[in-house]
This record gives C-alpha cells, sequence and structure tokens, in this order.
C-alpha cells in the first residue's frame, strides 16, 4: 500500500481490501509481540470500541494535502462499508474533473468519468486500478489505528521514547504478503496517557532510512468513534477531513457522477 499525496507521502501494506468491512475483532497474524498486540486493544478502545466501528454503515471524507495555507489537492470519498460500494471524485494534475465508483477489491467492473464523459475499454481498466490505489491510501491516512489488527499485519514492540514529557509506546508495523507494497515499515506511536496515536514514521518499500515521519491530530469524533484530521510535517498538511458518518447511501450516489 503507498501513501500518495504529491510530497510523496505515500503508504503501504496495512489496509487490506474490505477488511474495514469484518466484523469482530480482526485476528492479528501469527507471530505479534502480545504486548504490541495489547496496546493495539487499547488503541481500538480509545477510539471507541469495535462494536460501534463495527455499526457504521458508510463513511464521507475529503483527503488531500496543503503546503502551508495553499491546498495542492483534494478529492472527496463515499464508501458503503458494509456493501464495499465507492465512489472517489476530484480534479486531476490536468485540471480533469474525475469521477470514479467501483467495488473495493474488484478493479475488472465499475465506472469511470472525466470531465462528464463515460470512459470505456482500456482506459476504464486503468481508472479502475486508479480508483482502488486511491481508496487504499486515501483510507490509511485515516483508518489506520482502526486497522492495526488486520491479518497479514505484523506488531512488534519498539519500546517506548519520551516526547515534550509525554511517554509513548512505539509499535512496530510489518505486513505479510498484503496490501499493494508489503516491504513498507511503520513505527506508530501511541501516547500512554490516552492510548491514542500521535505520530507514525515511515520507510517505505524501496527507499532506505532515515524514516519520514507524520503527525497525526486534529481528532474529531462522530457517531462515538475518533477520527483525526491533520496529519503534519513541517509546512505540509496531509488532511482527512468534511468527515460524515452515513447511515444510508441514496443509490444514486453508486450509480451516475
Amino acid at each position: 500500500m503507498r501513501l500518495a499525496v504529491r510530497a510523496r507521502a505515500r503508504v503501504a501494506a496495512g489496509l487490506v481490501a474490505l477488511a474495514g468491512c469484518a466484523r469482530g475483532p480482526a485476528m492479528t497474524t501469527a507471530g505479534s509481540d502480545p504486548r504490541a498486540v495489547a496496546i493495539a486493544d487499547q488503541v481500538m478502545t480509545s477510539l471507541g470500541g469495535h462494536r460501534e466501528w463495527d455499526q457504521v454503515h458508510g463513511l464521507r471524507w475529503s483527503f488531500g494535502s496543503m503546503l502551508g495555507d495553499s491546498v495542492r489537492s483534494s478529492r472527496r470519498h463515499a464508501w458503503n462499508k458494509l456493501t464495499g460500494e465507492h465512489r472517489v471524485e476530484g480534479v486531476n494534475r490536468l485540471g480533469q474533473r474525475f469521477t470514479f465508483i467501483h467495488h473495493v477489491g474488484d478493479t475488472t467492473s465499475g465506472m469511470a468519468w472525466m470531465d462528464g464523459t463515460r470512459i470505456e475499454g482500456d482506459s476504464l481498466k486503468k481508472l479502475l486500478h486508479r480508483a482502488e490505489a486511491l481508496w487504499v491510501n486515501d483510507t490509511y491516512w485515516m483508518l489506520m489505528p482502526y486497522k492495526l489488527r488486520d491479518p497479514g499485519v505484523h506488531l512488534g514492540d519498539a519500546g517506548d521514547t519520551t516526547i515534550a514529557g509525554a511517554t509513548f509506546d512505539r509499535l512496530a508495523l510489518s505486513f505479510d504478503h498484503v496490501g499493494l507494497t508489503p516491504g513498507d515499515h511503520y513505527w506508530v506511536f501511541v501516547n500512554r496517557a490516552n492510548h491514542r496515536v500521535e505520530y507514525w514514521e515511515m520507510v517505505l518499500e524501496g527507499d532506505g532510512p532515515p524514516p519520514v515521519g507524520y503527525t497525526w491530530e486534529g481528532w474529531e469524533q462522530h457517531e462515538g468513534l475518533w477520527f483525526p484530521t491533520a496529519h503534519r510535517r513541517d509546512s505540509l498538511n496531509v488532511f482527512t477531513n468534511r468527515i460524515e458518518t452515513v447511515s444510508a447511501f441514496a443509490p444514486a450516489e453508486f450509480q451516475a457522477p
């Protein structure tokens, strides 16, 4: 899985297609450190809990990046968590407005429009792969703390550290043949006082040290669940905002631009 915001903020293998639709606590891959697993469970409780997460029908949110006060990119998502239907729309680098609609995990069927024109054939296949990659990337920036115990995720105990007087437990994440780039490695910093993820570092597949780090901040509560709205590194902000929990989608949302 790759985090892609132009600033090379890519994210990786942690998001298994449709894993977000699974019911109940996920089973962490064998070999994970027991203390790391316990910390991951504390994170899930602090987010609102498995029961509340399972009851969410779907989500809408915006994803993009800002450099200083300037928005560099933005796209809007709608995801039916129960059915896997996904819609993403925005404007590409060429200034073309796009809308992609598909089922998460399926890149063989779906619909795409560019500047209002429906796309077919080989061009459609490429755009459906793009839609899947956007879902994987943009969802992980918002939902990574919910995904710590997904199948295929190895959790290691990377010890603790102190930042600005606060103690953080560090989880080391690696991946077992899941996602788009399973060679990625993450270190997730969990504030011991509130069990909330407040920072992470990454070394992405094909890259070398040192790791690149981003904050997790601007947390908002929606329907009893907590979601981040900002991830900062120097003057760059990778945002996941305008978040909505959805109890029901109109059928047309996944049928037409």
